[in-house]
């Protein structure tokens, strides 16, 4: 499937480009507590090494506002603060070296305010993200129509002081609503969106909600960053969204893994083996090809070269060995215990090929 993205405007978040046909950008947010600054810098530095390439922090107070500088004195990507409630601790953000701001609709909205976050915002040169939440709306009723048009209220705010570097998220904990609000505004407006299912839950849960949604928009081609929101460890966040990237053929990170649900016919303990593999092409990515690659991993020869053709390479298990196969071709045959090693030898010299 080839999936024609919509148009929509460059937007610059520190050194990520968004919009305009940029590569999507994942974004998650830290779950510590912002003012404890060795905390939130450890965790964050962990997120980027997973994959996430933009990372909003709570801001709740001053003293959350000002941790900032010192925050991204020690992170390499850009940093968001989260605003909700007092305007005055964007000020405070954006004093700080924040790379862009969040504001709800739904809890900072007066005028006067707003105005002095654009006019600063402006003179910084940092994007807002109109961030509308169904759970948080004000004027407009809790729906796919009040959250259209409380975005796009919004902007006409913005736009009336001046202020036009503005990302857009239109969230809701219904899969449904969410998507139907964000390909009704898009049709509205070219400001780049930021994608989202809002409080989807724990792990299993979130991650077919987010799957769902942030997918479908994804194939209408709508959507310039993802977060992926869990009741879990932020790194979670990240793998998911790059599955639903690497899903639809949006962005490559390393290795695609192709493996077949196993049967009676299978006589290996594929699912331990995959999910070793998993674990070990997590961190060998960088030492692997850049290219993209689906790497097949099959119970049985039945599934093997066949089954599997739209593979590069891969491996179709007997029960003491199996086959390499190559580009839909039989490479030769391998010792169960020699697999995984086969396949990274063969990871490693498939980018040379």
């Amino acid at each position: 499937m080839n999936i024609t993205r919509r148009s929509s405007k460059e937007i610059k978040i520190g050194n990520v480009k968004i919009g305009a046909g940029h590569p999507i950008a994942i974004q998650s947010m830290a779950k510590v507590d912002t003012r404890n600054i060795a905390a939130v810098s450890s965790q964050i530095k962990q997120m980027q090494k997973c994959g996430c390439e933009v990372v909003r922090v709570a801001v709740k107070d001053k003293d959350a506002a000002c941790a900032i500088r010192r925050i991204k004195s020690k992170i390499n990507i850009p940093l968001v603060a989260d605003i909700h409630f007092n305007y005055e601790l964007a000020l405070f953000s954006i004093e700080n070296g924040a790379d862009k701001i969040r504001l709800n609709p739904g809890n900072i909205y007066k005028k006067d305010q707003v105005s002095k976050i654009a006019a600063m915002a402006n003179k910084a040169g940092i994007p807002i993200r109109v961030g509308v939440n169904s759970g948080s709306m004000r004027k407009y009723s809790p729906n796919v129509e009040g959250m259209v048009k409380s975005a796009l209220s919004y902007i006409n705010m913005l736009e009336d002081f001046g202020f036009y570097n503005i990302v857009v998220s239109l969230k809701a904990s219904s899969v449904s609503e969410t998507i139907e609000a964000y390909r009704k505004f898009a049709k509205k407006s070219r400001y780049p969106l930021h994608l989202g299912i809002t409080a989807t839950g724990t792990t299993e849960e979130g991650r077919i909600k987010s799957a769902i949604g942030i997918g479908a928009l994804l194939a209408d081609g709508i959507g310039d960053t993802i977060r992926v929101s869990l009741t879990a460890d932020p790194l979670e966040e990240i793998e998911a969204a790059k599955e639903i990237l690497k899903a639809l053929n949006l962005r490559s990170f390393g290795p695609e893994i192709i493996s077949c649900p196993t049967c009676g016919r299978c006589e290996v303990d594929l699912i331990n083996m995959v999910k070793k593999l998993e674990g070990k092409l997590s961190t060998a990515s960088s030492q692997l090809s850049t290219r993209p690659i689906k790497l097949a991993v099959m119970g049985c020869e039945v599934n093997g070269p066949g089954e599997a053709r739209a593979a590069d390479f891969g491996i179709a298990f007997g029960k003491t060995s199996g086959v390499l196969f190559r580009d839909k071709k039989i490479v030769k045959r391998i010792k169960k215990a020699e697999a995984i090693k086969e396949i990274f030898k063969e990871l490693k010299n498939y980018g040379k090929n």
